[in-house]
C-alpha cells in the first residue's frame, strides 16, 4: 500500500469512527469538501500543512494518518450517502 492509499484509508477510518461527514471535516480543516473526497480516493496529494489541519480537526496526531493498517483490519465503513436533511423550525 503506497502512502497516498494509507492516508486515504486512515482518513476515512478516523472520520467514520467519529461519524464526521466529509462536509463537516472540510469546514473544520478549511478546505472544500471535494478535497476530502479526493484524498479519500487517493486522487489528491495532500500537503503536510493540510494533513496537520485534518489531524487537528479529527483530534488526532498526524502520525495516525500515516499508520500502516494491519492485514486483518477491515476497510473503513462508509457513512450514509447524501446530505443530511436540514432542521426545519
Amino acid at each position: 500500500m503506497d502512502t497516498r492509499a494509507r492516508i486515504a484509508w486512515n482518513l476515512r477510518r478516523l472520520r467514520s469512527a467519529q461519524s464526521v461527514t466529509q462536509e463537516h471535516l472540510a469546514v473544520d480543516a478549511g478546505v472544500d469538501r471535494t478535497v476530502i473526497s479526493d484524498i479519500e480516493r487517493s486522487k489528491h496529494n495532500a500537503s503536510i500543512d493540510l494533513l496537520d489541519r485534518l489531524a487537528a480537526a479529527l483530534s488526532a496526531d498526524v502520525s495516525d494518518l500515516l499508520a500502516i493498517p494491519t492485514e486483518e483490519e477491515a476497510p473503513p465503513a462508509p457513512l450514509s450517502p447524501g446530505r443530511k436533511p436540514k432542521f426545519s423550525r
